[in-house]
């Protein structure tokens, strides 16, 4: 059985109504990213990161998996699947794919501030003064900008045993996530779909340029032929 990685980001969960991670003014939903993704910004107004996470969390439940997310979980069927995804939300396993990394932690998760390893399920409101088991206070499971991605290894050895490559709804621009395209055996089959593709020389490469719900069902026909 062949074995197909998938790489996305937030192009796949763009047309479930989860905006994209930055608009081109530079916001996240408004704020500064340095403000509510990185360590220096937790540690200075916590409780608008924890808000802000809050916000993120309930949005996730008023949303449901798009097409594109069911297409590719039924490709279970006849392939090996492995989906490494940048994006935080759970859309990928509600739509029946089984074997998903998060390379960006989990917005449906939460850890404790003085144990990376002490991870838990948390789908309600995160608010100061919630601890882990050892009393310190818990932060949302997400990887901020200057933290170590701890899943990228795994990443890397999952994309060295690739058969086929597909990149969905991502600019292929943030590192490391960027960078495992290169793990893969150079003549891989790769399809990249995106509205607007930014990779342009790659063998055996197929750019569709469309979004996730049209360019999904797109490849899986060019797979079928």
């Amino acid at each position: 059985m062949k074995h197909i990685v998938v790489l996305t980001g937030a192009g796949m969960s763009a047309e479930s109504g989860i905006k994209t991670f930055r608009d081109a003014d530079g916001l996240w939903e408004g704020h500064d990213v340095m403000e509510v993704a990185t360590p220096q910004g937790f540690a200075a107004n916590p409780e608008l990161v924890l808000d802000f996470y809050n916000q993120r969390r309930r949005q996730l439940f008023e949303v449901e998996p798009n097409q594109a997310h069911f297409d590719l979980a039924n490709l279970e069927t006849d392939y090996k699947v492995t989906i490494v995804t940048q994006n935080v939300d759970d859309l990928h396993e509600r739509a029946g794919s089984k074997n998903v990394m998060h390379l960006h932690g989990e917005l449906l998760k939460v850890r404790s501030t003085n144990n990376d390893n002490d991870i838990q399920t948390w789908k309600t409101d995160l608010v100061l003064g919630d601890v882990c088991q050892n009393g310190h206070q818990l932060r949302p499971h997400i990887v901020w900008f200057g933290e170590d991605v701890p899943m990228i290894e795994k990443a890397v050895g999952v994309c060295e045993t690739a058969d086929i490559l597909v990149i969905i709804g991502t600019s292929m621009q943030v590192y490391p996530a960027a960078s495992l395209i290169h793990y893969v055996p150079e003549h891989t089959p790769t399809y990249f779909i995106d509205p607007k593709p930014s990779i342009a020389s790659k063998i055996n490469l197929t750019v569709i340029a469309d979004t996730a719900t049209i360019g999904v069902k797109k490849m899986i026909a060019l797979l079928n032929n």
